[in-house]
């Protein structure tokens, strides 16, 4: 380890005192001894010193009534190094000996400074005064414009100029995130919330508690690279934290904030360019400090239901730039999952622009009896607004976590974390410390898993059963029975059971593997198989995978339906659309990223295909109108083979590239997060003729692009997918190997953005050239939310076009619109083969 000495190492402090001082040449040539002793006492020299350097200040910040001042930001003066106080007031710091100047800060107090000798001086109480905020010499009358309106012009004017002010910086952020629960219900089906979530007697308990410290990198306009230091978890040593400064950065000077985060929409900020439409202000008078006049301005709502915020702003008199927000978000503004958020921001000035210094998210809400409340605080601190990053610094990765991060034991969070714990938190570290030591015991988890795993029918049938090993780290997972169960005309009622076996290898590394079998009771049919799936390198999602055995599927190797709903249509409806085969298999694939965004993944697969037809006809109703269909699609009144049996050896090769994906990298992997640019695949899958047989011969190059949940403000957000492609060569192309489209024939289905609303399951699979597109636009609330007693149920307005064009289905479009709320949704749709109207009607979707 280097000492330093006024920012100077001390190996070069000696290096310099021995070979650059103006002494003669033979004085600096003395002998090893005389060198030895020399350094020796400049070491001790630079220890003192560096030890000198070091003081922990502390102390409380109170009002003037003795109540503490929550999160108040504290700073020497002149730099912008500090900290936060935490919840009840309590902070640190580290100085340097001598005289100092700390200057503590807080929205709607007056600053104070406070200069001391640290060494002399360790604990620095302080009283913060309420600030006075006057309107002398301000003219308010009922009949005139709040002056505010004035103010608020001149910032939304100024916005863009303030908004590109700083090129790029870095700086070290400090990052604490604390959730608990203060209510909740006894039991949740069935389950005692006391034991299950470990609180106290009252079910009040703290559920995470988090540190993290990381260096945070910013360039205009949106290149981000944060890398984690140090990473702490409540009861879970071993673990990292989901902290990410990212998410703390909130600026104001952006038209629309938070958007895809807590509101499909965002929310206007007081700030944006449209902002009188959606506010309204209210001036609360003014104070100076440091020759500056602050403003202090009411934000208010014009409409009580717009996704905009309340509270208070502060903004400067000339420069018109924001100081300082304390506002909040309710339910009425469209959140989702929370009641209430409360965001408080400081600013901070380096050189000639303002940074944040502390930015404080508290939320509350309740969630089916669960009462919970929490915050999340960024520290900001040792900023950089020149930091001439190299080329290439940016690739990418928004957040990196070493291994390391979490080794850092509780002297270091001691000496270095820079906001005190409350004594709850202390508490909860404390507690929950002692308990994974002994929950990492083999004896705790041997006790553990004995009582988890015990055997229980009811739950074999409904939700399946584990068979758990965490000490070694071995996890068996039997299917629900119930959900195995299913229902054809093909093989009558039947079960298609399985069970997973997973073991987790150092280094995040695992391999899971799954024997499954099939049985039809009307066909008197036994099929099984084993796959298998080992991931080798977690950082580059590279795995490989193998498959052998026999199955039955479905003729459209894209689905069209789950077992249970064609179960269900079947025995109530007299509908069996699901068509079947049987196929007999050998198959081995590898996937792997080849560089950041671009996935490679091959497969080849050698198969034997059989063609099958119905077994039974019984179904619990009979109806006059309709009757099963045959297993062929295009003779349901005939039992004609769709297809002879045939041998298949096939190769698939397919890229995927993300265009500028971004990601988080942790010691367990690369994760990615969802992408302001389209995705690109493309795939090619090739019959290979006369190898072991095979019948195949075709050659199938395919195109697609596609994006999600792309933003678009108060508009909501919008997604596509289209894609094209053409049988090169299609000699040999039996109907399970052609291609096929997402179709639907139920008043019930899926939701997926490239499933079509009306087309038939089979008919229009194709071995020659097609096209395909998917839009959808959900409006997420924007006009549900204007409708009163409606607006409560938070519903999601959404209107979508489908398009394909083949050979044999020229021009078919289809045009609907409906109503969403989280996974539920209900749409009226019609259809068009060119110009004319061929089907219309409501779908129901249901899941993610």
């Amino acid at each position: 380890m280097l000492l330093t000495l006024n920012g100077i190492s001390s190996q070069t402090f000696i290096q310099q005192m021995l070979f650059t001082t103006k002494l003669p040449l033979l004085l600096r040539l003395k002998s090893y001894m005389n060198k030895t002793f020399l350094a020796f006492i400049t070491l001790l020299f630079c220890l003192g010193s560096v030890n000198a350097q070091q003081i922990k200040i502390s102390g409380t910040i109170k009002d003037e009534k003795g109540e503490p001042v929550s999160f108040a930001s504290v700073y020497i003066k002149e730099t912008s190094k500090g900290t936060s106080a935490n919840i009840d007031g309590v902070y640190q710091l580290q100085l340097a000996s001598g005289n100092s100047t700390l200057i503590y800060k807080a929205i709607g107090f007056k600053p104070t400074e406070k200069t001391f000798n640290a060494g002399e001086t360790t604990v620095v109480d302080v009283v913060m005064a309420t600030e006075q905020y006057t309107l002398q010499g301000v003219t308010i009358s009922a009949k005139a414009e709040d002056p505010a309106y004035s103010i608020m012009r001149q910032a939304i004017k100024t916005r863009k100029e303030h908004l590109v002010e700083v090129d790029e910086f870095s700086c070290n952020v400090y990052i604490k995130g604390l959730q608990k629960l203060v209510g909740a219900p006894k039991k949740f089906f069935g389950r005692d919330i006391q034991k299950t979530l470990d609180l106290d007697t009252n079910r009040k308990g703290i559920l995470y508690l988090s540190e993290s410290q990381s260096v945070y990198n910013y360039q205009r306009p949106d290149k981000i690279h944060e890398e984690m230091i140090s990473s702490k978890v409540a009861g879970r040593n071993n673990a990292f934290s989901f902290n990410k400064a990212s998410d703390l950065n909130i600026n104001f000077y952006n038209n629309i904030l938070l958007e895809n985060v807590l509101s499909s929409r965002g929310f206007v900020s007081p700030l944006a360019d449209n902002a009188m439409f959606y506010y309204k202000y209210k001036f609360l008078g003014m104070s100076t400090y440091q020759g500056e006049t602050i403003n202090k301005i009411q934000v208010i709502p014009k409409r009580a239901h717009d996704p905009v915020f309340r509270g208070i702003i502060y903004i400067t008199d000339d420069s018109w730039r924001l100081l300082g927000t304390e506002l909040y978000l309710t339910k009425n503004t469209g959140i989702n999952l929370i009641d209430t958020l409360n965001i408080k921001q400081q600013f901070i000035k380096i050189n000639n622009a303002y940074m944040p210094s502390n930015i404080n998210f508290q939320f509350n809400g309740n969630v089916l009896g669960f009462i919970f409340e929490g915050y999340y605080l960024g520290v900001y601190n040792n900023y950089n607004l020149e930091p001439n990053f190299p080329k290439g610094f940016f690739t990418g990765e928004l957040l990196k976590i070493p291994q390391a991060v979490n080794k850092k034991d509780s002297t270091y969070w001691a000496n270095n974390r820079p906001i005190p714990l409350t004594q709850e938190e202390r508490a909860d570290y404390t507690r929950k410390d002692l308990i994974e030591k002994k929950k990492i015991s083999k004896k705790y988890l041997d006790s553990l898993e004995k009582s988890i795993n015990k055997f229980s029918i009811s739950r074999l049938m409904l939700s399946g059963h584990s068979i758990n090993n965490r000490y070694d780290k071995r996890y068996l997972r039997l299917d629900p029975v119930l959900k195995s169960m299913f229902y054809n005309t093909v093989e009558g009622f039947g079960i298609n059971y399985g069970l997973t076996y997973l073991q987790e290898l150092p280094g995040y590394r695992s391999y899971a593997v799954r024997p499954e079998i099939r049985i039809g009771l009307a066909s008197k049919t036994v099929t099984a198989n084993l796959t298998g799936n080992y991931i080798y390198d977690p950082r580059k999602k590279a795995s490989v995978q193998f498959g052998v055995g026999s199955g039955v599927y479905d003729l459209n190797r894209l689905g069209t339906m789950t077992m249970l709903s064609n179960s269900l249509n079947n025995l109530l409806f007299e509908r069996n659309f699901m068509k079947l085969y049987q196929k007999s298999f050998l198959s081995a694939g590898t996937s792997r990223e080849i560089t950041t965004g671009l996935q490679a993944n091959v497969n080849m697969e050698y198969a034997e295909n059989k063609n099958l037809v119905n077994h039974t006809r019984f179904r619990f109703f009979e109806y006059s109108d309709r009757s099963f269909t045959s297993n062929n699609p295009f003779f349901p009144d005939q039992e004609v083979d769709l297809f002879p049996n045939y041998k298949a050896l096939t190769a698939t090769a397919m890229l995927t590239y993300n265009i500028g994906r971004r990601f988080i990298t942790r010691p367990e992997g690369k994760f990615y997060q969802e992408s302001k640019y389209p995705q690109l695949q493309l795939s090619y899958r090739k019959g290979i003729k006369n190898v072991f047989g095979s019948d195949a011969d075709y050659d199938l190059l395919n195109l697609e692009i596609s994006q999600e949940h792309i933003g678009e403000g108060l508009l909501g957000y919008s997604s596509f997918m289209i894609s094209g492609g053409k049988f090169l060569n299609h000699k040999t192309v039996y109907y399970p190997d052609q291609k096929h489209f997402k179709g639907n024939n139920s008043l019930t289905t899926l939701p997926e953005l490239r499933k079509f609303q009306f087309l038939d399951f089979y008919a229009y699979s194709t071995n020659q050239q097609y096209f395909e597109a998917h839009f959808e636009q959900n409006f997420a609330g924007m006009f549900m939310n204007k409708l009163p007693i409606i607006r409560k149920l938070k519903l999601e307005e959404l209107a979508g076009f489908n398009f394909l064009t083949q050979p044999d289905k020229k021009n078919y479009k289809e045009y609907y619109f409906g109503l969403q709320r989280l996974i539920f949704r209900a749409t009226y749709g019609f259809a068009f083969d060119g110009t004319k109207q061929v089907q219309h009607g409501f779908r129901i979707s249901y899941g993610f």
